[in-house]
């Protein structure tokens, strides 16, 4: 009996790796549950620290926006302060305005830059105030911020994103440095002692703010800025989207939440990164044009947009939106029916007055 007992013990497959597989399987299953928990808890404390809500969105801080829940185009202001970066620590005013449509269902992505020195009426004042557009973040904030852009190119904004420059250096190194292509070799003691050569190039975080930054050494001026402000901002997307970026994750963690403001709440990203990757896959850009001028009373440099170009704008806006185009009737179009004898064709700065309001 012992013998058969013995010949059936030693017909049993003896399978050690197996068990050893099975255990190192269940023990990374379980790693991988609560690395993937500690990472979860740490994104909703991080972002959940980011949100301030201004009135437009439609949504609260613990729930998902309507408009996000189902799944419909909308539009953010991208906020980048003049602060954090270069010695300024004051509030600043916004040196970076970005309206940025985001559509899931033709899985695109419309970015139009308005330059800082854009003329427009300041959305939220007592009594009629006619400035720089980047001046509505340091008189009211991301809230008149939003509305003073919103007005200026007739499209409804919901959401913002406000991120002080400094903080742009920690994000481009948190995800390992973004890759660009250089227009045309340069070097700006404005902006540090980098040289950029032409071609593509890898920037690091400081390469990459001085990058954003620049404009002196730009034929282009603040309108060459732009672009490459797009640019960086299209390479993090992508940059974001990789697998890459868990390298660093605590570091972009501590760098948002230290160093950005938003109205979309922490529900409202996660449902992002659900139904609306797609459309980081098409981004396109455009910046709303406007003519050198010395505006009075003053005098102060400006950029003044023709009508045509604010109605060019909003049609790009409101088409990517979803909404009919209408025929734009703001505080500009106002002052530039004023302006009888202002040159649209000719190039050089010519003298610009803001009127009464109530023309």
């Amino acid at each position: 009996m012992d013998s058969r007992v013995n010949r059936r013990q030693s017909q049993r497959p003896h399978r050690p790796l197996l068990k050893i597989l099975i255990l190192i399987l269940t023990t990374a299953l379980v790693a991988l549950g609560a690395y993937g928990l500690r990472l979860y808890s740490q994104t909703k404390y991080a972002l959940n620290s980011t949100y301030r809500g201004i009135g437009t969105e439609d949504g609260s801080a613990g729930t998902v926006a309507k408009t996000i829940q189902q799944k419909k185009p909308f539009a953010v202001l991208l906020l980048g302060t003049d602060t954090g970066a270069f010695g300024r620590n004051d509030t600043g005013r916004s040196d970076t305005m970005i309206v940025v449509v985001v559509n899931p269902k033709t899985k695109t992505t419309n970015m139009v830059s308005l330059p800082r020195d854009t003329a427009a009426k300041m959305i939220g004042t007592k009594s009629f105030n006619m400035q720089k557009v980047n001046a509505a973040y340091e008189i009211g904030g991301s809230k008149m911020a939003v509305n003073t852009a919103s007005a200026l190119v007739n499209v409804p904004i919901k959401y913002y994103v406000t991120v002080n420059m400094g903080a742009l250096e920690k994000v481009v190194d948190a995800v390992g440095g973004v890759d660009v292509d250089v227009a045309f070799s340069w070097s700006d003691p404005h902006v540090g002692s980098y040289h950029f050569t032409k071609g593509k190039m890898h920037l690091n975080g400081g390469q990459a703010l001085a990058y954003a930054r620049m404009r002196h050494a730009d034929p282009e001026g603040d309108y060459g800025r732009q672009k490459r402000q797009q640019q960086v901002i299209k390479a993090i997307v992508k940059k974001a989207l990789s697998t890459d970026t868990l390298k660093n994750f605590d570091q972009l963690l501590k760098t948002v939440s230290g160093n950005m403001q938003t109205n979309l709440s922490f529900a409202d990203m996660m449902a992002l990164v659900q139904n609306y990757r797609a459309a980081a896959g098409t981004i396109k850009s455009t910046t709303l044009q406007g003519h050198d001028a010395m505006v009075y009373p003053g005098p102060s440099s400006y950029q003044i947009p023709a009508t045509t170009e604010l109605q060019r704008v909003s049609d790009t806006l409101r088409t990517a939106l979803g909404l009919g185009k209408e025929t734009i009737a703001n505080q500009n179009v106002r002052e530039n029916k004023a302006n009888t004898e202002f040159n649209w064709d000719n190039p050089e700065a010519q003298n610009y007055v803001i009127y009464n309001p109530d023309l």
